[in-house]
């Protein structure tokens, strides 16, 4: 399966891009599967994608859970929560 994932925010200056296409090994099939896939890259990707770290995830541009599916051709973006006040 291949997606497009994107990185917002501090996340995309933590890991030095803002999007990649990647082809998904066999079993990364949810969105918290993909961060788990991309947080074991190591380095900046390890803190960037922490597993306490904070982030919001979508897909195909709607709010998401780590328990959501993905589909062949889906766009996953990752974004640290919004503040503001």
């Amino acid at each position: 399966m291949k997606v497009e994932v994107l990185y917002f925010a501090g996340l995309r200056e933590a890991v030095g891009c803002a999007r990649e296409r990647l082809e998904l090994p066999a079993g990364i099939v949810t969105a918290g599967a993909l961060r788990e896939h991309l947080r074991a890259r190591g380095g900046a990707w390890t803190d960037a994608l922490a597993e306490g770290r904070t982030l919001r995830v979508a897909v195909d541009q709607a709010m998401a859970a780590a328990d959501t599916p993905l589909r062949d051709g889906a766009e996953v973006a990752f974004f640290p929560p919004v503040t503001g006040g």
